[in-house]
């Protein structure tokens, strides 16, 4: 078998290629044979509303390619931009190699890189909030 396998929960919602799945009461596993389907996880998905941090709003954009609101090309510009700014506050080697990633899946097309590499920010961005002073 080869492809993608996601493993869901019992009432697990996924989207697929815009339309939103929802798994039945036992754990299913799924194989997605077809190449360059957009699939997202909504248990892993940024609201609109959630996407209150450079972090998080980056990561919203590069979702909007799986969800299928918008394409690779509309999104690629204001996406570098992001990353671009990102680069200004996140300057350790750890962090400049996940952007980087980021980067190259953007100019790859390959959303899923890009959401991935991104996603590895979060963490960090969330200690250099919890550290600001109020």
């Amino acid at each position: 078998m080869s492809g993608l396998v996601i493993k869901l929960a019992p009432q697990e919602r996924l989207l697929v290629n815009g339309a939103v799945l929802e798994n039945g009461d036992r754990r299913a596993r799924l194989a997605i044979l077809t190449p360059n389907t957009n699939i997202l996880r909504l248990r892993d998905a940024i609201r609109p509303d959630e996407a209150n941090t450079p972090v998080r709003r980056v990561c919203y954009m590069a979702q909007l390619v799986l969800s299928g609101d918008a394409t690779p090309d509309d999104i690629r510009r204001p996406l570098l931009l992001g990353i671009e700014q990102l680069s200004q506050v996140f300057t350790d080697p750890d962090s400049r190699a996940l952007l980087r990633d980021a980067s190259r899946g953007v100019v790859d097309g390959d959303a899923y890189a890009t959401l991935r590499a991104l996603r590895g920010l979060l963490p960090r961005e969330a200690r250099l909030i919890a550290a600001v002073p109020t």
